[in-house]
């Protein structure tokens, strides 16, 4: 599940602290809220050729962790 941690980046001077994958400012919200708009991940590289089907996945893990760490009501 960390195999995020060497593609995703926190820079306070980029996107405000966002995460990010490294290199770019294109942030994890930004490919999650693609995906959740009805793009597939073909149309994401087609229209970002800077990023890879690697670095998708690697935005993908890093929201399920951060999902797996929220505390459940009681």
């Amino acid at each position: 599940m960390k195999q995020y941690l060497d593609i995703i980046n926190i820079d306070s001077e980029k996107r405000f602290g966002k995460p990010c994958i490294k290199g770019t400012r294109i942030s994890v919200s930004d490919v999650l809220g693609w995906l959740a708009s009805g793009m597939d991940i073909n149309n994401i590289i087609n229209d970002y050729p800077e990023i890879s089907l690697e670095q998708i996945k690697a935005c993908l893990s890093y929201a399920a962790e951060k999902e797996h760490k929220i505390r459940i009501a009681s």
